[in-house]
């Protein structure tokens, strides 16, 4: 079945360009059998290639289905995997979705008596199925619909859109949750899709808590020695 995604072709070379930029396209050098439609080549060094026209297709149907659900709350996405969980919180964010950014406690969509985590959601975004399997698992006992970002060696069991892509890396996880976001808003018409998106891809990625301070730190020593000059040519101003 090959859906009509021609309203979207005018974004079809920036996105692929993106998507090579943050390496969405790389795989491992294991291949699941059933992720074998989704690889596009296997180089010299062993690592699968995956197919980023599918991986674009396979996103955009995703972003069908997240906008076919009535309440935005009742679609979850999930990372369990710190480098997700950034990325998870700003779709939430954005698309008005709830979102499990740490790790998933058994029996949250099966069992009725933990009164504080149960969820009944109607769809979810597993950001990798390998990790998140608990989740997966849970949703195929009572029903729930699984979009999950798919790397080579990902098990598609229980998987109902798999976005084949490189759920590994910090940014390629970034940039297709701001791909799909983006397209979720444009699909609603919150977003013009004539219009580049104005949320920086960026925000997306995760950051090193330590990493962040200290580019905190250097922002505040450099406004500090900024205001100083400052001060300074006036002071010399006035005594001219």
């Amino acid at each position: 079945l090959r859906m009509d995604f021609s309203y979207a072709d005018s974004d079809k070379v920036a996105d692929l360009a993106k998507m090579v930029s943050a390496d969405v396209h790389i795989g491992t050098q294991n291949a699941n059998h059933r992720m074998k439609r989704y690889i596009f080549k296997r180089r010299l060094d062993g690592v699968h290639l995956i197919n980023l026209q599918k991986t674009r297709e396979k996103l955009l149907l995703a972003a069908r289905a997240i906008v076919s659900v009535e309440n935005p709350s009742d679609v979850i996405a999930i990372s369990a995997r710190p480098y997700g969980q950034r990325a998870v919180l700003k779709f939430a964010n954005y698309t008005g979705s709830g979102y499990i950014a740490n790790r998933f406690t058994p029996g949250t969509f099966t069992n009725q008596e933990q009164r504080k985590q149960f969820r009944e959601p109607r769809l979810l975004i597993i950001t990798d199925p390998n990790i998140d399997y608990q989740a997966v698992k849970e949703a195929s006992y009572v029903g729930i619909p699984v979009i999950a970002l798919c790397d080579s060696d990902t098990d598609l069991s229980y998987v109902d859109i798999a976005i084949p892509c490189n759920n590994k890396s910090v940014h390629s996880i970034g940039l297709v949750y701001w791909m799909l976001a983006r397209e979720v808003l444009r699909l609603r018409a919150v977003a013009n899709r004539s219009e580049d998106w104005n949320v920086p891809v960026d925000l997306f990625f995760w950051r090193d808590p330590e990493e962040a301070d200290k580019a905190e730190e250097e922002d505040v020593v450099e406004e500090a020695a900024v205001e100083g000059e400052t001060a300074w040519a006036a002071e010399t101003a006035e005594v001219a």
